[in-house]
Formats: C-alpha cells, structure tokens, sequence
C-alpha cells in the first residue's frame, strides 16, 4: 500500500490522497465492524500448523478463516485479571537493569493468586501474617515463576502501574540475562513494543497489557498520580507506602523492615487490581463504542478517542476521512486564540437563597442544533461582515454602535432561512443536510439516553450499574467533541467551528442570566454551562 499510495501521489491529475495514514489492523476492523474484546462468529479451516506460529502449546488452535469474522455478542465476559509490580534494589538511587536487582515480584488477580516472589522470607515461615510469599532460590527462579503463573492461569489481563516505561522494560532486561524469554504470547511468542504517543507500549499476543498509570492520567484530574494518591482519591484510606529511594534499607535490614516490605510489595498489587476493577469496564465500553482494541483505548487520549469513532462512523456512512491537518506556526499565529467560555467572577462573600442553573450537554447540543460541522461550513461571510462591519464589540448585544441595535442584527440572524449564523464571528452553518459530525453526536446523545432510560427502569442492581458504565462512557464521548474542533491534529480540526460553538455557548448563559433577573434571580457566579444565583424578590418584574 504505501508503495501504490506514493506512486498515486505522483500522479498530476491527483489533487488529494485521504485515509492511506490509517494502519491496517484498525482498517481491518473498521472494515468488517468488529468490536473488539466481543465474542466473535469464525468460519473456516483448522490447520495443523502455520510458518509464522512456532508453539508447543498443544491446546493452540489455528483456524484459516475463509470469510471476515461477525461479531456474535458484545456482552464483555468476566476476563482472567492480574495484577504486577517489581520492587527492585536500588542503593545507588534509580534502578539500572545491568546492575540492580529484582528482589521481589508482588502478584494479585481475580482467580485466587495472591503472593508476592522473592529469594528472602525464610524468617516468615511461621507467621501466619506472612502467607502470601512465595520462596525461591535466585532471581531467575522469581522471573520463571511469574511467567509460569501468568499461563498457568490462563490470564486475559495483566495490569501494571507505569509498567510500560519500567516494569516491563526492566523485567526484559533481567530476564536476558539470565537468557530467559517473556514468552507470554498465547503463541508463545515473547514480549512486543510498540510505540504509542510519547512511548512504547509493552504487548504480547493473547495477553491484553493496561498499564493503569496511564488510564488515571485521562480519568481523573489529581495534582500527582502516584499509586498513593490515586488509592486514596478512589477509596478514601492511605495504602502501605515505601520510599522509593530506601527499598534497599528495608531489604537489607531484615526483620520489621523486610516484613513491611513485603505487605508494602502486596499492597501495591492489591491496590493497583482494585482501581482496575473500578475503571477498567468504562475502558471497555469506550472500547465497544470506538471499536478499536482495548489496548489501544487505554493509551489514548480522549480525542484520540473520538477520531476513531468519528473514523468508525464516516465508513459507516460512505463519508472520507479528512487528513490531519498541518499546521505551521505562521497558521497557528494567524489564527489567533479562542476566547472560551464565559466565566463571571464570583461575588465575595457569603450568600444565601442560592439556585443553581445549569445547561444539559451545553456543548454537545449547540454542535447538534447549531449543525456547527466543517463539511457545511460555507466560508464566505462577507454579507454579515459588511453590513455590520462597524458592530466590532457583538457579545450581549446591549450596545447601540451606528445606529445598528443589536435586535437588528438578532433579527437577520435568526430570520436567515438557508444558515445558522454564530454571534461574534458571523460563520454560517447551512442548516440543510445535517452535518456528519453533529449527525454522529446526535447518534451518541440518543444512545445515552436510552440507557438512561434503562437504568431507571430496572430494579437490578448489577444491570444498573452495567448501564451506569454505559452511559459515563457515552457522556465522555461526546463532551469530547467539542474540544477536539480546536485540536491542531484532530482529522476534522476546524478553528471556526470551535469559535462558533463557544460564542453561541456565551450567547446562551449571558441570555439566560438576564432572563434570571425578570424572575428575580441575580447571577453572583457563572462558568461555562452554568450559574449560580441568589433571590433578589425586589428585583422581580411584575
């Protein structure tokens, strides 16, 4: 392909080439509409073996498929969990792999596998506390019993905490040395890494790897994202904590130190499988929205996914997918800065009587009704522009500049019968076909809805939270879709649209402040989507 694309490129007659960036695992999902980590519908040959596969594993079955898989059901199974982590000795403060050693290997899973592995614990043998080490005589007996224990126990999940850029990594790298494989393939196949955003994702085939650092930097906003500080902020109480830079004191003291290194080593393990049992089914229902692995999902950031649904969606509906826009500083410049949404300062002191206004899906819905979308963007604005070319400061519309008022200008703009016309900028959107994007948004609000709906319609508490992790997803998707307008790589990057949905977003909350007061409510504090206000009964029209 790349071979063809550069050939079609070279052509005269070939103005522009679309979709030739899009890798082709995920246009072979696009493609047959799979979704990922959903039972699949296979047909086709069993073979004996395949050049590629080179495998003992004599429950392997190899399939040569003769039509495209069908997706059968996509209700997530209950998947195979385990959690890992290294704890590494460390006197010369940041652990090198050609020096430092693994000291232990803590394990927690969702199948009954519990312990932590290392070359010390003799002194614990008698104390019930102390049950889950696991003793062995050297590092390379630690290395070999967790990858006995990952297939064992057959596991579809392994989760680390930043175990991309170092469990991983590390435990590679002393695992050559002591010319073992990380053959944790289903094929048997070792280690993999590729790179996604600023770094190298581990992977393995047939074994889904989530480093759970990375999910917490996109879940939640913290000030730091330690293991500590994400346990607390999920379940309110302080784990077990080590200081990174004495792990090596604690090894080499023994006795109450070496104890509180192993409940810290479990506590790790522990803490981390239970964070991912809280945001993992949101991961995989963004995963079943956006149909693309689960291991990809996890490493993306939320525009990210957005675009590939976008990307799912334009295949869906015979739309081609724009490129990435490339952009150069003097654009970037030129272009200017988006204003964002209005902010009111709040009123100091203290007040009472407050009411709390609030807009449902702001954003999301002035995209829909607004049909703000480039591909019914129409570029040339200069009828508004010259007629009301003097009209510089148009936000409230309270003010009278050359004898235009702003109900003048209102009166043009909502009388327009071809376009949707944001304040401020004058961008005209037609209001005929419905643009794809609002079309796609409008799909997600719907779908939303509907499992709204179906949550307060059952009294099953385990469907109702299986719903609940339905619509989180939903609402994370499309409060998306409006940032990413003004994302400088975002395949459908539009400037104008970006300043047209929070122009049209001021417009809304400024006009609803000053409707407020006709009821006597005066705005002390407002942000975005929303207001608060106290009750002012004298300040009420009759």
């Amino acid at each position: 392909m790349p071979k063809y694309r550069d050939k079609i490129w070279d052509l005269d007659s070939v103005k522009q080439l679309r979709e030739h960036d899009i890798p082709f695992y995920r246009r072979y999902l696009i493609d047959n509409g799979l979704v990922p980590m959903a039972e699949l519908e296979l047909e086709g040959e069993l073979l004996d073996s395949f050049e590629t596969i080179d495998t003992d594993d004599e429950s392997l079955e190899i399939l040569k498929l003769n039509m495209p898989p069908k997706t059968a059901n996509t209700d997530f199974q209950q998947f195979r969990m385990m959690s890992f982590d290294l704890e590494v000795r460390n006197p010369h403060g940041m652990p090198n792999p050609n020096e430092d050693e693994i000291i232990m290997i803590g394990i927690d899973s969702n199948v009954g596998v519990r312990k932590v592995i290392s070359t010390k614990g003799d002194e614990f043998e008698n104390d019930p506390e102390m049950y889950f080490i696991e003793k062995v005589d050297s590092e390379k007996e630690m290395i070999e019993s967790f990858i006995k224990t990952v297939k064992e126990n057959n596991i579809d999940i392994i989760i680390g905490y930043n175990s991309d850029v170092f469990d991983f990594p590390y435990l590679k790298d002393r695992a050559k040395i002591w010319g073992l494989d990380l053959d944790l393939g289903v094929d048997g196949s070792n280690i993999k890494f590729i790179r996604r955003g600023f770094n190298n994702a581990a992977t393995f085939k047939g074994l889904l790897h989530v480093d759970l650092y990375l999910v917490m930097r996109r879940y939640m906003s913290l000030d730091r994202y330690t293991l500590e500080r994400v346990y607390f902020e999920f379940f309110g109480e302080e784990k077990i904590d080590v200081p990174g830079d004495r792990i090596y004191e604690f090894w080499d003291n023994g006795g109450k130190d070496l104890k509180n290194l192993f409940k810290y080593s479990l506590d790790d393990v522990v803490s981390t499988l239970k964070i991912a049992q809280e945001t993992l089914p949101l991961n995989l229902e963004l995963t079943r929205i956006v149909g693309q692995p689960f291991v990809d999902v996890t490493r993306m950031a939320t525009g990210q996914q957005a675009e590939w649904y976008l990307v799912r969606k334009a295949y869906e509906v015979d739309e081609v997918v724009p490129n990435k826009p490339n952009m150069t500083m003097k654009n970037i410049k030129e272009r200017g800065s988006n204003s964002g949404g209005y902010v009111k300062e709040p009123e100091i002191g203290l007040h009472e009587n407050l009411v709390q206004f609030d807009f449902k899906s702001l954003y999301p819905t002035l995209i829909i009704s607004k049909n703000i979308s480039p591909d019914v963007l129409v570029k040339d604005n200069t009828s508004y522009n010259a007629k009301f070319e003097d009209f510089e400061d148009y936000e409230t519309g309270y003010d009278e500049i050359d004898n235009i008022k702003e109900d003048e200008l209102s009166s043009a703009i909502d009388n327009d019968e071809e376009y949707y016309i944001s304040p401020e900028h004058f961008f005209k959107f037609k209001k005929e076909p419905q643009g794809f994007i609002p079309s796609a948004l409008e799909g997600i609000l719907n779908e939303r809805f509907a499992v709204k709906k179906r949550m307060k319609e059952t009294d099953d508490p385990v469907l109702k939270k299986s719903l609940d992790v339905q619509q989180q997803a939903l609402k994370r998707l499309a409060n998306t879709m409006y940032g990413v307008y003004g994302f400088l790589r975002f395949r459908w990057y539009s400037f104008e649209c970006a300043q047209s949905i929070t122009a049209w977003g001021r417009q809304h909350i400024k006009k609803a402040m000053k409707e407020a007061e006709d009821y006597g409510f005066k705005a002390i504090y407002a942000d975005t989507d929303g207001f608060y206000a106290k009750y002012v009964p004298e300040m009420k029209k009759e």
